[in-house]
């Protein structure tokens, strides 16, 4: 049934149509348009138009796509003063205000009509993480999933976004297979009778074999590996497991030998074959050897027939010979200097899912008689077949489908069980099949979502995968069904309650992910022969740096002023070392605070963002200016013309970055854009592609006297200018407000699905004014986004 709103939205499309609206609206449109043409055509016309606009092409058919945006593009300059340019005829300020406001409330008026319509947001589906969260959840598993599936494309930044999100019939196919791998792993465990592993590794166990290989070696009765650039030295046979599963891995007796005389031995766990068949290694953790002996614990998701690789892995520590490709047996203690790393044993305990949860979840209250030997099948058993199957569809219909479902659908999987099973299919395969049938609906995948308020149970989703990437729990779907979740301090506090579950600290890593880049750390790799003390543990220490600091905005409400420039940081030993703090001992993360000798403050110099913008050998003010712009400042900047060629870094060090640059610039194509992108890309030359700081361009690891000096001076588009990083940052400052309203404009596009469109302005401003007083805190922001309208609405 059509809603008043999509009533009313079809009534002014109607009205519009009537000759005696249309008339008006028809005049204003010739009147625009001729307005743009008139005082743009000189320099927008044919295929050499400046900045790629050809003036000709625009019309008053806002139904097409790129003539909205065109016409975006040309309020916004014109907004913005940056059009028509200095040297063209100057607009009187009554004809720049009037097309200002009648090119604005057109816009509006089409955008808004569209919104009554259909919605801000059109056909948004779940993610991959957002699959495979719903699918643990439901089913009370916790296999990894998500890797099961061709990566998320990305619009806008973020793999929410409905742009990102076509479905093929690969990915289709994928669904389903990733579905039945979810189903095996409950059904399974669901009349598993199989008992925990759990395998005490002795040294002798783990003793090598060979004089010469890659295993560890006993000393004393402790295993030890020594520091090498062998690929996986330091794996570990005995430690191969059999089965994909969850693991709880100790190492018992950690202690290092010959430490260095300022710090530890930093270590790092991973997992893999350890062969060159197979040579990926996945992360595990990292932990810092001492003298005193302790026990290192991890929890980790390892593959059936891989093996544990346990090393020292800082780069700056002196390393053993191995000559041929081998570590000889003794060759450690031969090495002066070189520090080694001893563990006496190894507990690793496999992990089971709690079965009886399982059960719950698939069968309710149904009996399940488990098989008492190999060869028997489990059994459900009901007295009732056909009203109890029914009562188990409907439950799992409503909590997949995140909502009261009409009989008619109920029905339609129950009669799919009752057929299977009268033609014989056991009663626990035919409950199976029905739930593979919800499982690869539509109405599971995707979002219920109807255009205009969201009704309590779509709020209830789009909170929970906001939040959590996963389905509602039962607190939420409870106020959903009691039609609570709309006023606005039972949204508030609920806001708190999933901020402060364990699953609220998960919320700021996936988001960061996306919104900083995060995930994209491992694209690139510091080349070595430049960066030599960069290494895999300072890299997951920088992530872990950031995480740190993200959440500590959050659970202290500070202002968004700290992203640009903050007083503190979060360490452990190894990454202070890497930034030259002082006194940090240890290989958790602690709060230090920071001093200008440290050039460290905030997150535009947090070791993370410095790397993702870089590219492993080189760094570009244009590629960090893009980011910084983008991600961080709301500054907007189109993509290139295609007809202006890239800069490519003059690799030897002969020519500056900013040399290129200067030339670049001249071309009057590149000019307006580069005086927004070049400033904030100056102020982090700074940096270095490893994250460090740095004075002089060339090899970190062999500085010579004529290397070019880092100029990080610069001018912001408004004339104001800096002489390095500190004053960048403190001309950022004078105004935070556009730091909060970018802020908020990405919260808003990872939530809902769908970017600041021109219409959604004016609320994404009245978001922003709503926490000035709050002095922009990142919580304020979050629970602002969440009271919008702009999230409270399809």
């Amino acid at each position: 049934m059509i809603n008043r709103i999509t009533f009313f939205a079809a009534l002014m499309l109607l009205l519009a149509s009537h000759p005696l609206f249309a008339d008006d609206a028809t005049k204003r449109e010739d009147e625009l348009v001729r307005f743009v043409k008139g005082n743009c055509a000189d320099c927008h016309t044919g295929a050499s138009a400046e900045a790629g606009f050809d003036v000709s092409r625009i019309s008053g058919k806002l139904e097409d796509a790129n003539t909205f945006r065109d016409w975006v593009k040309v309020y916004d300059r014109v907004a913005a003063g940056e059009m028509p340019p200095k040297d063209a005829r100057e607009l009187k300020p009554e004809e720049r205000d009037g097309f200002l406001k009648d090119s604005k409330g057109w816009l509006i008026g089409y955008q808004q009509t569209q919104f009554d319509l259909y919605g801000r947001v059109h056909g948004k589906r779940l993610t991959n993480l957002q699959l495979e969260r719903t699918l643990q959840d439901l089913l009370a598993i916790d296999i990894p999933l998500a890797y099961q599936m061709p990566k998320d494309m990305r619009a806008h930044n973020f793999s929410t976004v409905v742009e990102a999100q076509q479905m093929s019939h690969f990915q289709m196919q994928q669904h389903i297979h990733v579905v039945d791998l979810a189903l095996d792993e409950a059904f399974e465990q669901a009349v598993s009778t199989e008992e925990p592993e759990v395998r005490e590794l002795s040294a002798e166990k783990m003793e090598r074999k060979r004089n010469h290989c890659r295993e560890p070696e006993v000393i004393d009765g402790d295993i030890v590996v020594w520091p090498s650039r062998l690929e996986f030295y330091g794996r570990n046979p005995a430690t191969t497991v059999k089965e994909d599963g969850w693991y709880r891995v100790t190492l018992h007796g950690v202690h290092a030998l010959r430490s260095p005389e300022k710090h530890g031995v930093w270590c790092t766990i991973r997992s893999g074959r350890g062969s060159s068949n197979a040579p990926l290694l996945y992360w595990i953790g990292a932990f810092e050897a001492t003298d005193e002996k302790k026990d290192v614990t991890v929890t980790a998701w390892i593959k059936a027939q891989d093996m544990l690789e346990i090393r020292p892995y800082d780069a700056t520590l002196k390393t053993i010979p191995s000559p041929g490709g081998h570590v000889y047996t003794g060759d450690g203690m031969k090495t002066e200097g070189a520090p080694g790393m001893a563990i006496h044993s190894i507990t690793m305990e496999r992990l089971m899912p709690d079965r009886e949860a399982i059960r719950k979840v698939l069968f309710g209250d149904l009996e399940v008689k488990l098989p008492k030997k190999k060869n028997e099948a489990a059994e459900l058993v009901s007295d009732a077949v056909e009203v109890d199957t029914r009562k188990l569809v409907e439950s799992f219909c409503q909590k997949a489908l995140r909502r009261p479902i009409d009989t008619n659908m109920v029905d339609r999987y129950h009669e799919l069980l009752m057929e299977e099973y009268k033609k014989g299919l056991p009663l626990m395969d035919a409950v199976r099949l029905a739930y593979r049938a919800v499982l690869c609906s539509p109405r599971f995948l995707y979002f219920d979502e109807e255009a205009g308020p969201l009704d309590d149970y779509a709020l209830a989703s789009r909170l929970s995968y906001f939040l959590w990437n996963s389905m509602p729990d039962a607190e939420l779907m409870g106020l959903a069904e009691k039609g609570k979740l709309r006023q606005k301090e039972v949204l508030h506090q609920q806001v708190e309650r999933m901020l402060e579950h364990p699953r609220g600290a998960e919320f700021i890593k996936h988001f960061a992910a996306e919104w900083l880049e995060l995930s994209e750390i491992d694209f690139t790799d510091p080349d070595r022969r430049m960066f030599p003390t960069f290494d895999v543990i300072v890299q997951n220490g920088m992530l872990d740096e950031t995480h740190a600091f993200l959440e500590y905005l959050l659970d202290e409400n500070l202002s968004v002023a700290n992203l640009i420039d903050s007083d503190v940081t979060f360490v452990n030993s190894r990454l202070a070392r890497y930034y030259g703090i002082d006194d940090v001992e240890g290989d958790a993360l602690r709060k230090v605070e920071l001093k200008p000798i440290h050039h460290r403050g905030g997150l535009l110099t947090n070791g993370s963002i410095l790397k993702v913008t870089a590219n492993g050998t080189n760094t570009s003010p244009v590629l960090r200016g893009v980011w910084l712009c983008d991600r961080i400042l709301g500054v907007e900047v189109p993509p290139p013309p295609q007809n202006v060629p890239a800069i490519e870094p003059d690799i030897r060090g002969a020519t500056t970055i900013r040399e290129l640059l200067e030339k670049h610039k001249s071309d009057e194509n590149c000019a307006s854009c580069h005086k927004k992108i070049d400033p904030p890309g100056f102020a982090l030359e700074s940096y270095d592609p490893s994250g460090q700081f740095r004075r002089t361009y060339g090899n970190a690891a062999r500085r010579k006297k004529n290397d070019p000096v880092v100029d990080v001076s610069g001018q912001l588009p408004d004339g104001r200018e800096f002489d390095d990083v500190d004053e960048f940052q403190e001309l950022l400052l004078k105004d935070v407000s556009p730091i909060a309203k970018n802020l908020a404009a990405k919260l808003i596009t990872y939530s809902t699905g769908s970017p600041i469109s021109f219409a959604d302005r004016s609320r994404l401003d009245e978001l922003v004014n709503e926490v000035r007083d709050d002095d922009f805190g990142f919580r304020s922001i979050v629970h602002a986004t969440v009271e919008s309208p702009l999230f409270l609405n399809k």
